[in-house]
């Protein structure tokens, strides 16, 4: 896989598309970018405070909120205020917690810190 230059589709410039980004692109079954890094930047601040410039975009969004180095911020981008927390019994610990979804019963639910150790201890898929 070889660097790739592909123009924006909003502000028309010519941006890299380097081969490590594709690799993670197609790694994780993302559509490659149609906006410049700045652009999607842009899309992104406007999404995380409620704004919208329609007459722009033409619509759709494009999957590129990749931009080289990580993903910021930890919140991935939906800015919907404090997350809702759920009361949880450790599976492994027996330790009172809270988790970030609402618990159903069928599968295990950890504290953080044995969710850290199980996530440690089992091997990933595609990690050979």
């Amino acid at each position: 896989m070889s660097d790739r230059t592909v123009t924006c589709r909003d502000c028309g410039q010519a941006f890299t598309f380097t081969a490590g980004e594709q690799a993670f692109y197609q790694e994780r079954g993302f559509s490659e970018p149609q906006r410049c890094p700045s652009c999607r930047a842009e899309r992104k601040a406007q999404r995380g405070t409620g704004g919208y410039d329609s007459g722009r975009s033409g619509g759709g969004y494009s999957s590129g909120g990749y931009s080289g180095g990580g993903y910021s911020g930890g919140g991935g981008g939906y800015s919907s205020g404090p997350r809702q927390m759920f009361p949880a019994v450790c599976s492994s610990c027996g330790k009172e917690t809270e988790v970030p979804f609402q618990p159903r019963g069928d599968k295990p639910v950890y504290c953080r810190e044995c969710f850290q150790q199980q996530r440690t201890s089992s091997p990933r898929y595609g990690s050979y």
